[in-house]
């Protein structure tokens, strides 16, 4: 039987188990990426482990959420990493020089390598054949110490393309119809695997709209295969020689397959506040809008971008409307201006803003109350804007463009038969280095000749705290209880008044679950010890780890919830967390305020295997709750979370840490 494009690599890089669906494996990590702000504890797990080099092929480390540096404490942080860099050998991109997938894709990303990052929107480079896994930052520490990174090996599910994009429809619009059948849900233990005469069709940056946006759907990862579109653009970027050729075995067998006709995608938007709410355009046309962005690792390359420029073109934006584009990457602000764009967009009344992930997560043009915002963003969850009750939705840059010309919602098919004189953009490359293309290699430091060579924390850095070893008694009270689809953005906030503390644990962890429940932090402190309880796709969102650290500072014992984000559940395990699943009706019965008590010798039952726990409720009822967890998983969460467990076999084995 031939083997998926994704097990070639997987397999290619195996150091641990055999590929078989849901089993434990362990693979070698070529390149790892992380941004300012998982970064600082990223550094610092790897100053803990006593490490002292990087031991990937590339590290990257990105500072790119909080680029506007509204406060002392977002500065000390980026000096801290551009120190952390130069002292353990990764490469360091400045504020201000673009976000970590689109400039990583521009500079690093490469067929066939894996990619490991502390961001959930890692596998953003699986458009030009790269498996990149995003996962949270000790992981990412491990890895770059050498130690290998382990995950369940996912199903690989087929996504066969057909045909080819019609006018005015776009690969957002692809990834977007891939929510809309599957929800963000539908793809969780999962990689997606395209193929099919419909790929071709796709430039490398169409393929990485997807693939960034797979993310959205629960996925591991996304990958496409390579060919001369992947090496077109490798050479636009002078890295042609890193060109390979890849693709699936012909015999190749897949979990399962979906067959998108790509003649019959049409544009789609995402309504709010969620990204699988999606509908075609003309279901929602009319409705006013106020504010329109373009930009974000999603859409903010220079062919994203170009679009917008083109369709504004001698126009003017509506003067109900404000509109803002955001640049994945300054080599994109760059080649806008290098070919007159800039101007062009300016004169139609568009503000630019620097390239930074800024809005995407609340930081920088909060929309206003009562309102609506078309973004080109990879999500909108309730309250991620910078406001609550926001109403964003998900749009390609035509779609967002149209409406930032009528002033409303509309079908950019249905504006263009209105005006007369409004032609589908299409989709054009960029010029390529050789001719001139804008290179922001001013803004990489290289690990060869760095600016600093030894770490400098400046007073808002704090320590990684550490968790005792599992105990054999757990109780307490069930501190909340929260619905479904709860994200790291409602455990840990990303606005900027939260932000600055991310490497400052203490502090941070006061805002703990604020947008559920703005007493939780205070009552987990004063209860000593407590759970949480959950519905379906706890944790789901950003990778960030601090949505797992700073419950454990505050006390939290476990979670209990029916389903787990693979990223956040992988979190739990490594600061020391129980994630138990539960049903549905044992979810129904407890109440917020419980006294809850495990009845088993928990350290021992971790230890032993043990799957199913005894849990009491009251003294009065008992549910069963399911522990499902590797060998290795459950020695990490018996000695309190991987940085204790590392550190520990590290001792015994008197050699550098490494996770096993």
């Amino acid at each position: 039987m031939g083997q998926t494009l994704t097990e070639k690599i997987l397999d290619d890089h195996l150091v641990d188990g055999e590929l078989e669906t849901g089993e434990e494996i362990g693979i070698e990590i070529d390149q790892v990426l992380t941004q300012d702000t998982t970064g600082t504890l990223v550094w610092l797990q790897f100053e803990a482990l006593g490490l002292d080099e990087v031991q990937t092929e590339l590290a990257a480390q990105y500072c790119d959420h909080q680029t506007y540096q509204f406060d002392f404490k977002n500065t000390d942080d980026h000096r801290f990493l551009r120190s952390a860099a130069g002292t353990f050998g990764a490469y360091f991109s400045r504020p201000g020089n673009g976000i970590c997938h689109n400039v990583h894709k521009e500079n690093f990303a490469a067929p066939g390598k894996t990619l490991l990052g502390s961001d959930s929107h890692t596998p953003t480079p699986g458009g030009l054949g790269q498996l990149a896994i995003g996962s949270g930052g000790l992981d990412v520490a491990v890895a770059m110490g050498g130690g290998a990174y382990y995950i369940e090996m996912p199903e690989v599910v087929e996504v066969r393309l057909e045909g080819e994009l019609p006018e005015w429809a776009t690969a957002k619009d692809v990834i977007l119809e891939m929510l809309r059948r599957l929800s963000v849900k539908g793809g969780v233990g999962k990689i997606f695997e395209y193929t099919g005469p419909g790929v071709e069709s796709l430039s490398v940056p169409e393929r990485t709209t997807i693939t960034n946006m797979g993310t959205e759907l629960g996925a591991t990862s996304s990958i496409f295969p390579t060919d001369e579109r992947t090496e077109e653009w490798l050479e636009q970027f002078d890295r042609g020689d890193e060109h390979v050729e890849l693709a699936p075995d012909e015999d190749a067998e897949y979990a399962d397959q979906i067959t998108v006709d790509l003649s019959e995608i049409e544009p789609l938007i995402a309504c709010p506040s969620m990204p699988d709410k999606v509908v075609p355009v003309r279901e929602v046309a009319g409705e006013s809008v106020d504010q329109v962005i373009i930009g974000s690792c999603t859409n903010g390359g220079y062919e994203d971008i170009l679009p917008t420029a083109k369709m504004l073109e001698g126009r003017t934006i509506d003067r109900r409307a404000e509109m803002i584009v955001a640049p994945g990457s300054k080599q994109a602000s760059e080649m806008l201006a290098r070919k007159g764009w800039t101007a062009e967009l300016m004169a139609a009344g568009v503000n630019f803003s620097e390239a930074t992930c800024g809005a995407c997560i609340g930081i920088g043009h909060v929309p206003a109350s009562d309102s609506v915002s078309l973004r080109t963003f990879n999500r909108n969850f309730e309250g991620r804007s910078g406001i609550e009750e926001d109403n964003v939705y998900l749009c390609s840059p035509e779609v967002a463009t149209a409406a930032a010309i009528a002033g409303e919602i509309v079908d950019p098919r249905d504006l263009a038969d209105e005006l007369g004189d409004l032609e589908a953009p299409g989709f054009e490359l960029g010029d390529s280095y050789a001719e001139g293309m804008g290179r922001s290699d001013a803004d990489i430091i290289n690990p060869d000749d760095p600016v600093d060579d030894e770490l400098i924390k400046g007073p808002n850095i704090g320590d990684v705290p550490l968790k005792d070893e599992l105990g054999a008694k757990l109780d307490g009270p069930a501190l909340l209880k929260m619905e479904d689809n709860i994200t790291t953005d409602h455990i840990i906030p990303a606005t900027q008044d939260i932000l600055m503390y991310r490497s400052n644990i203490p502090k941070l962890s006061e805002f703990t679950l604020s947008r559920v429940d703005d007493t939780f932090a205070e009552r987990a402190l004063k209860s000593d010890g407590g759970f949480l309880v959950a519905g379906e796709n706890y944790g789901q969102g950003s990778s960030r780890e601090h949505a797992a650290l700073c419950p454990m500072y505050l006390g939290i014992q476990g979670v209990f919830a029916q389903s787990f984000a693979r990223i956040h559940r992988a979190n739990l395990f490594n600061f020391g967390l129980l994630p138990l699943e539960i049903d549905e009706a044992t979810y129904e019965n407890i109440e917020q305020g419980d006294d809850i008590e495990i009845v088993d010798d928990v350290a021992e039952a971790v230890r032993s295997g043990t799957e199913e726990f005894t849990v009491r409720v009251n003294d009065d009822w008992e549910f069963t709750a399911t522990l499902n967890a590797s060998e290795r998983e459950r020695r990490i969460l018996a000695d309190g979370g991987k940085l204790s467990h590392t550190k520990k076999q590290a001792e015994s084995d008197g050699a550098a840490p490494a996770d096993d």
